[in-house]
């Protein structure tokens, strides 16, 4: 089956993918799909406008926010013009979705690191103002903190030096990839402080996940659905209330809100390029690359992105933190070279 498909995309190059018999098919597309992460959606518009502006002659490309995982999993339904071209991602592809991708015949994918971003803990000017810890954020918003009853009502229950004001957090939802990152960067970090979660670890991985990860449900976190301009909009609106969103949303509103320091480290453009901050991490693009040859203008979308990822180039006016320069140059090859990844350091 996935001969066939391969075999039947690289007939359609330069035409269309309606020739196709595979699961998605049908019908023609002439511009680029991308769905995907919310946190990468207004640096992909940016870059969907350059790319229109550069490339008269393409249709102008269309970005879906749709979360990480629902993009990821949209991306790997298939190959054909039903199918997105490119999945956003605010972290790293898993290998359970590569390999949903690899057995649905989405063989050959091209991952892209297009920089950095930062999980910022933020709260309006002239609101709340907390140094946080991992283990801070994990006993307020845990649902069942070290596997015991969630009793906490203010931060001061948390640590008695911080305020005594109740806990109301605006975060992502579960699909998204900002989530993904809060659990692993935030609270797998702050529930493994206890040697009893960290043994729990190797000996039920699955409970470990449930007691570290899940979070309250009681109205103390706000699941704030996938648009991060919201969660600003929230925490603007109540100067006691904290949100969770990537770093270019507190760049971009700084006029609005401020950040809150993480292990005393502020979320600042610098602290996020050294991981010094310790909310840090990578932001990707995946590309089909069955479809390079039969999207019009996707291989100059591709360069688009690699134009507009520098230290002075157009996304870092808005927030992206450009990637060191040794994973910019292999990111900068996969990209002109269109390699495809093999899944072997994913996880």
């Amino acid at each position: 089956m996935r001969t066939t498909i391969s075999l039947c995309l690289a007939a359609a190059a330069a035409l269309s993918l309606s020739a196709c018999d595979a699961p998605g098919a049908g019908g023609t597309r002439d511009s680029i799909r991308a769905v995907g992460s919310s946190t990468v959606y207004p640096f992909a518009k940016v870059v969907a406008e350059n790319f229109a502006r550069s490339n008269p002659d393409f249709k102008s490309p269309l970005i879906e926010s749709t979360g990480t995982g629902g993009g990821i999993a949209l991306f790997c339904e298939g190959v054909g013009p039903n199918t997105p071209d490119i999945a956003n991602a605010s972290r790293r592809m898993k290998k359970s979705e590569f390999e949903t991708c690899q057995a649905n015949g989405v063989e050959d994918v091209i991952e892209l690191q297009v920089g950095l971003d930062g999980i910022a803990f933020a709260s309006a000017q002239g609101g709340i103002m907390m140094n946080l810890t991992p283990e801070i954020v994990y006993k307020a918003i845990a649902a069942r903190p070290y596997g015991e009853e969630q009793t906490a009502k203010t931060w001061a229950d948390v640590d008695p030096s911080l305020p005594a004001e109740p806990i109301l957090v605006y975060g992502p939802p579960s699909t998204s990839g900002t989530r993904d990152a809060l659990k692993e960067l935030v609270l797998e970090v702050g529930c493994d402080a206890n040697p009893a979660m960290e043994q729990l670890k190797d000996t039920d991985e699955d409970r470990h996940a449930q007691i570290c990860t899940e979070v309250r449900s009681d109205g103390a976190y706000v699941d704030q659905g996938e648009q991060d301009n919201l969660i600003v909009q929230k925490i603007g609106n109540n100067p006691k209330a904290v949100g969770v969103f990537g770093y270019s949303y507190l760049e971009e509103n700084a006029g609005k809100v401020q950040g809150l320091p993480m292990n005393g480290v502020e979320p600042t453009y610098e602290n996020i390029s050294s991981f010094e901050y310790p909310g840090a991490r990578p932001l990707y693009i995946y590309v089909k690359k069955a479809h390079l040859d039969a999207i019009p203008g996707l291989k100059e979308f591709i360069a688009e992105w690699t134009d507009s990822w520098g230290r002075d180039g157009p996304l870092a006016k808005i927030g992206l933190v450009p990637s060191p320069e040794d994973a910019m140059a292999r990111n900068l090859e996969a990209a002109t070279q269109y390699t495809a990844m093999t899944g072997d350091e994913l996880q």
